[in-house]
């Protein structure tokens, strides 16, 4: 039997979770004061999700960089492709919260929006 602990993204408080596998399957999990926590540890060592933030190129504004996030969780081990994604990519203002920039973060199928308005000069 394997144990892990893993501290709890789920709410504001931050549990430190206790996670008994064997041979790859969740037995238990412990230390969660709420339902999120044995979810997020059972996803976790499953099938890990992240959000993936970033910035781009902004040209026609006063900004220079135009701050971008998944619309959405992405697999874990798609970060690096969703990060490459983004490499030369320039935006020109205006641009609106939530505006799609890129619309298939590294194969994910997950679009990159944009996480600010921008205003044009």
């Amino acid at each position: 039997m394997e144990t892990r602990t893993l501290t709890c993204i789920g709410c504001p408080m931050g549990c430190t979770l206790t996670v008994e596998t064997e041979e790859g399957r969740i037995l238990t999990v412990s230390g969660n004061t709420c339902p999120k926590g044995d979810a997020y540890a059972r996803r976790e060592l499953t099938a890990p999700m992240r959000m993936v933030t970033s910035t781009v190129r902004l040209t026609g504004s006063d900004l220079a960089m135009l701050p971008v996030r998944t619309a959405r969780e992405v697999p874990k081990e798609a970060i690096f492709a969703c990060m490459a994604s983004l490499n030369g990519v320039v935006v020109e203002a205006p641009v609106r919260t939530g505006d799609i920039v890129v619309p298939d973060a590294g194969g994910t199928g997950v679009p990159f929006v944009a996480a600010r308005d921008a205003a044009g000069k």
